[in-house]
């Protein structure tokens, strides 16, 4: 009897398929650090790194490409083998029977069919093939689309389904859906609904291809690619396949017409307008302008601006609930699009619980995690208001599903509610079949800040950071501000936190679980500041970020960050500072104040001298603004050390966090203060300042980039001194500070400033 616990490791996988998807899913694979055969029927040409989504250049060596007829043979030293063909229900059989007579009997055989039966598939092979083949269905580009949906087939042993659901989530950091084998699954039927509905409600309303991406994108809590942009990313052609899957295999679905395609989307197919990949679809770069189509007609103009009176106000409102029920309680003709098209949403995916799941919380997930978007139907319907909505739909005469009538008789007021108990954050769901609430299983190794903050309420906080208790003996300071800008109220907890830490605490972590860990300084108050010549003021603002990244780097006991997203300047120098960092593999981090005209004032300078040695290296890194791409690319920059960890499953960061904190926590020595850096003095300042001049000569660099780029090579030359020295690191401080305060006083550096707070685009003067 085959059990998980007893099968071997997945050292070595393939891809059978080297088209956009194949050789996407590779990468990933790659990126986890999993050996992959690439298959196709012609070997795969030099894979681009970028295109494919590698992590880095370096892991092509991971990647071994060859073709069905002279590499199949390989197959035979896979563990696990993913098909990721044509959609085409005879070519994939056709296939596996090649791989069947070749695979080695205990390796794993799933396909990424994004709606082909399964049963089909498998349909006369082997029972011992079939015990061993599933669906797994990525969603593209799998790097950084969360979610996989794992199908069982007929005949699926039930632990090669959770054997291969852990790997997912632990080694290749994904978000793993159980789906059943019904059409498209979960998130592509409710996906493809969602599309649809906008397709017939700008058909029916008259609505511009402008109006319904600006009130389908982040208003109402989606991607910014909203939906007639993100048709033409995912080609037209696709998502007209996948419409059409749904109309061919769900003939019972009372709601079938509505994937039928609209007349300009079946006249954009004729003529090979396919969105991105065939240069223009809904949207058309010519040169740099963008030009979109006119549904009736098929040309193309120049974009309009939208403007409804509930989007203009509904814009002002953070909070995505509120703005949600400000914009379906509008009768506008923005308030009336998103009615219609939430309404719907929210009607089809009850209706099809349990077809293609038993509960709500798996048609969330997958929403949220294959589409990007802020909140699933059910999770929307709760934000809106459960009976309310319930009650407008009956007023408006439609029918409510049986399950949603059975819940709003039983006088529940949501689809989620809170049941915490002893401390510990718990939340239960709405069993729509059995009409009761059920509680949501525990993910082990899965801290959700919110949750604990909830359940145990918070040791401290201010308007911009909390101390959160973690639980285990460590203490976690969360930022909270507007995009997780650094400023007095961040300095002074991260101090609370260390003093805390040392009475009661073993380890501190600073994280958080925004969109990002934290983009640098406020510059609006370092603009202001400048502006009315409060030197003083910046001088103590920048001396205690200073201060307080010290006190990080040297507290008795460790002080970790988690950081993730865009770690930018003053982001970047707080991780910097920290014993020790476990990152996302999807870190954008950076030192880049030289793009805002700026330095970095609170240790960035003399921490990357400290760890590169080459004052060079660093010269190069800040002055172009370098960011990751990666925790790997972080890791070859300099930002991240050997000995720092990586979470592939973002969800896993603040566990995996923790858990290291309390590795490092057992002896821990800090380092002793202050810390000496190697100088190079005049020489170095003179070969730096030469590399930033033949720059300028070459127009690689504008004048004021020089000018920044001189005072950089006097931080890192320590001062232009006399010839190389040791000097203790509080000096190479002081010299950041001061050079960033004499950017500051520089009309240039606050054109900069102003064009990036109103642009979000540097400015290169």
């Amino acid at each position: 009897m085959l059990h998980a616990d007893n099968m071997k490791p997945l050292s070595r996988v393939a891809v059978l398929g080297a088209g956009t998807m194949g050789s996407r899913i590779a990468a990933h694979f790659a990126n986890a650090g999993v050996a992959c055969v690439l298959l196709d029927l012609a070997t795969p040409e030099k894979l681009n790194a970028k295109a494919i989504g590698l992590y880095s250049e370096s892991l092509r060596r991971l990647i071994t490409p060859g073709n069905f007829d002279q590499h199949l043979n390989l197959l035979r030293d896979c563990d696990w083998i993913v098909e990721a063909v044509s959609e085409e229900l005879e070519i994939k059989r056709a296939l596996w029977r090649r791989v069947e007579a070749v695979r080695r009997p205990t390796a794993l055989v799933s396909t990424n069919t994004s709606g082909i039966a399964l049963a089909k598939i498998a349909q006369d092979f082997s029972i011992e093939f079939r015990r061993h083949f599933l669906g797994t269905h990525f969603f593209n580009p799998p790097r950084y689309l969360h979610l996989v949906e794992i199908i069982p087939g007929p005949d699926t042993n039930p632990e090669v389904l959770r054997y291969l659901s852990d790997f997912c989530d632990r080694r290749l950091g994904k978000g793993v859906v159980p789906a059943k084998d019904t059409p498209n699954f979960i998130a592509n039927r409710i996906g493809n609904f969602f599309m649809a509905t906008v397709w017939k409600i700008v058909r029916e309303g008259g609505y511009t291809i402008e109006e319904a991406d600006a009130l389908t994108g982040p208003l109402i809590g989606l991607p910014s690619t909203a939906s007639f942009r993100l048709l033409d990313v995912v080609g037209l052609d696709i998502w007209a396949r996948v419409a059409k899957n749904v109309q061919d295999a769900a003939p019972e679905d009372p709601w079938r017409d509505r994937f039928a395609l609209p007349g300009y989307f079946s006249g954009m197919l004729e003529r090979g307008w396919l969105g991105d990949k065939t240069g223009q679809g809904f949207y058309q770069r010519v040169n740099k302008d963008i030009k979109v189509i006119n549904c009736n007609t098929l040309e193309y103009h120049p974009p309009e601006s939208v403007s409804f009176p509930s989007l203009e106000a509904a814009r002002g409102i953070e909070s995505l609930p509120q703005r949600l029920r400000a914009l379906v309680e509008s009768s506008d003709r923005a308030g009336t699009f998103v009615w219609k098209l939430l309404s719907d949403l929210l009607l089809y995916s009850a209706e099809h619980v349990p077809e293609i799941s038993d509960r709500t919380v798996e048609i969330d997930r997958a929403m949220r995690w294959g589409y990007a978007h802020k909140l699933g139907p059910f999770e929307i319907w709760d934000a809106l208001g459960f009976e309310s909505t319930a009650w407008r739909l009956e007023r408006e005469n439609r029918p409510l599903p049986a399950g949603v009538k059975a819940m709003l008789d039983s006088g529940a007021k949501s689809f989620y509610r809170t049941a915490d108990a002893d401390r510990q954050p718990r939340t239960e769901y709405f069993d729509l079949a059995r009409c009761e609430f059920k509680p949501i299983e525990e993910r082990p190794g899965i801290l959700v800040l919110a949750d604990l903050k909830r359940s145990r309420g918070v040791v401290r906080k201010n308007a911009g950071a909390s101390l959160i208790d973690l639980g285990d003996g460590v203490l976690c300071v969360e930022f909270h501000s507007p995009r997780n800008t650094l400023g007095e109220d961040q300095v002074s907890m991260i101090h609370a936190g260390i003093e805390e830490t040392a009475r009661h605490y073993q380890a501190l972590i600073i994280a958080n679980q925004g969109d990002n860990f934290s983009t640098g300084v406020d510059l609006t108050r370092i603009l202001q500041a400048a502006q009315n010549g409060l030197w003083d003021q910046l001088d103590d603002a920048l001396q205690r970020f200073q201060a307080v990244n010290l006190a990080i780097k040297y507290a008795p006991k460790p002080v970790l960050a988690a950081p993730f997203g865009r770690t930018l300047g003053g982001g970047c120098e707080v991780a910097l500072h920290a014993a020790r960092r476990q990152a996302s593999a999807e870190l954008s981090a950076g030192l880049t104040e030289a793009a805002a005209g700026l330095l970095p004032a609170a240790g960035g300078c003399k921490e990357l001298l400290l760890r590169l040695g080459q004052a060079s290296r660093v010269f190069e890194l800040i002055t172009q603004g370098q960011v990751s791409t990666s925790a790997l690319q972080a890791r070859e920059l300099g930002l991240l050390a050997e000995v720092d960890g990586v979470s592939m499953n973002p969800e896993r960061l603040i566990a995996d966090a923790k858990t290291l904190a309390l590795a490092t926590a057992p002896g821990y020595v800090p380092g002793l203060e202050p810390a000496q850096v190697r100088v190079g003095g005049e020489g170095v300042f003179a070969q730096l300042k030469l590399a930033a001049w033949l720059k300028r000569e070459a127009h690689l660099i504008s004048d004021y980039d020089l000018v920044i780029a001189v005072k950089l090579a006097h931080i890192l030359s320590g001062g232009a001194g006399s010839g190389e020295q040791i000097v203790s690191e509080q000096v190479l401080l002081d010299l950041e500070r001061e050079a960033f305060l004499s950017l500051c006083g520089n009309h240039q550096t606050q054109e900069r400033l102003e064009h990036l707070l109103k642009t979000g685009k540097p400015l290169r003067n």
